[in-house]
């Protein structure tokens, strides 16, 4: 997400950075670049015409002009408008109700509103610790309430049942009112989509608003939509008390118009973002994170929090006993790394996190994916133990094997272990430390060169 965005930001804003001083004609040309890289992301003309003259109007002041370091602090006033138009800080659901708190979930058909559904019911049971019911009173898409059902026991929440035959209404009334006799925390109401706003639409969604009065109404919008998705949301927003938005699909929208536009044009903040098909992939939505993000800055708290919810703290201080014991990182070991490492979305979701990758060129990005990973998993797993745990055996004959066994060349073999040792020589610089949990550790500590 921003990756067109942050490389015409990160050019445009460069030239100040470099110099001591600056005047009102280099702001005015560094703007002209800024509000184009915004409009080219699609972000909405209003949202660009505020932004720009809220900027202008910081940029020029005396305290910028006369600064020293005035480069640096001109992109920290384009950061501090970037989180001030998404909305200045993460704002958390309000679950501060009699059990169960009923969020009532509305969007148009193909946003990914079930599925969202089945992710906020997963990270409500894991990260707040809440137990929780799921319900569809989508009567028009039979489809939708086996999906349901199916995520359901996917994430492991409740399900309450209904079917086509029934009433919206009830639907949700009833699941209320179970989910209330079971002592549930929450209760997560799915809703009918349509391919396009109309009346009767919005008259049932009322309606069950009306029945179950929840003390969250999200919109679960899908976020390549761009500008667009703000103008939806809009017109939710004022047929129905929305408390916030859902940005579906952020990991295949590279412009991110829709993050910029939708609290400026609906006044209600964004809660989540969907960052990719897994039931784990929904991520609480904090502006000042992708402010950082969007202006080449990386994510770093947000990298540490995965790492603390995801790494295996096992397979971690298995690490640990064994370097302490003056044993060598071998192939099982760099197997596992990677493994750890796909659990925080792989090589690609880590570079979307850390600082300074926006100078990195598109072709060594395009290099570092998915692919390569499985790859090299599947290289490893042609092997012998004996050969996983003694690299140095792995000689021709060998390798032919390998790269037999996997489908792959003896290049590819050779190449897989070069990487390898490089991996090799890094671990023994963290050695004791436990790998991938001690990189947390440090990137929590604080990046060096940052912009600003």
């Amino acid at each position: 997400m921003f990756d067109n965005l942050t490389d015409r930001l990160t050019k445009s804003l460069q030239a100040l950075r470099g110099q001591g001083r600056i005047n009102e004609d280099n702001v005015k040309d560094t703007l002209r670049e800024v509000r184009m890289a915004l409009l080219e992301a699609d972000v909405a003309l209003p949202v660009v015409r505020d932004f720009i003259s809220r900027v202008k109007e910081k940029a020029i002041g005396k305290e910028v002009l006369q600064s020293i370091s005035a480069g640096q602090a001109f992109v920290k006033i384009v950061n501090d408008e970037l989180i001030h138009v998404m909305g200045d800080a993460n704002e958390e659901l309000n679950l501060n109700a009699q059990p169960p708190a009923v969020i009532l979930m509305a969007g148009l058909q193909g946003a990914g509103k079930t599925t969202t559904v089945a992710k906020l019911a997963k990270y409500l049971k894991e990260n707040k610790k809440k137990s929780v019911m799921v319900t569809s009173a989508d009567v028009y898409r039979p489809a939708a309430i086996d999906q349901l059902e199916t995520l359901a026991k996917e994430v492991g929440v409740e399900f309450f049942p209904s079917d086509i035959t029934q009433n919206p209404v009830k639907i949700a009334k009833n699941a209320v009112k179970a989910a209330s006799k079971q002592f549930i925390d929450v209760i997560l109401v799915d809703t009918a989509g349509r391919l396009h706003i109309d009346e009767d639409m919005m008259k049932e969604i009322k309606d069950v608003h009306t029945a179950i009065s929840p003390v969250e109404t999200l919109f679960v919008v899908d976020s390549m939509t761009g500008q667009d998705a703000a103008n939806t949301a809009k017109a939710f927003n004022e047929a129905l008390p929305l408390t916030g938005v859902v940005l579906t699909k952020t990991d295949g929208d590279a412009r991110g118009g829709a993050a910029l536009s939708v609290r400026h044009i609906t006044g209600k903040p964004i809660k989540f973002l969907g960052v990719g098909e897994k039931t784990s992939a929904l991520q609480p939505f904090h502006p000042e994170r992708v402010a950082s993000r969007i202006l080449g800055m990386g994510d770093v708290l947000s990298l540490v929090e995965e790492a603390e919810q995801k790494l295996d703290k096992k397979e971690t201080e298995r690490l640990a006993k064994k370097f302490k014991k003056g044993k060598a990182f071998d192939l099982e070991d760099f197997l596992a790394q990677m493994q750890q490492m796909n659990k925080m979305g792989g090589i690609s979701g880590l570079m979307d996190k850390l600082p300074g990758m926006g100078q990195v060129p598109d072709d060594v990005k395009n290099k570092i994916n998915g692919k390569e990973i499985a790859r090299l998993e599947a290289i490893i797993l042609s092997m012998t133990r004996e050969e996983r745990r003694k690299p140095d055996i792995i000689k021709g004959s060998r390798k032919r094997r390998i790269a037999a066994g996997c489908g792959q060349q003896v290049q590819d073999v050779n190449r897989m272990l070069k990487q390898f040792g490089q991996m090799q020589k890094m671990m023994k610089k963290m050695r004791s430390k436990g790998g991938m949990a001690q990189m947390m550790k440090q990137l929590k500590g604080g990046m060096p060169n940052m912009p600003f």
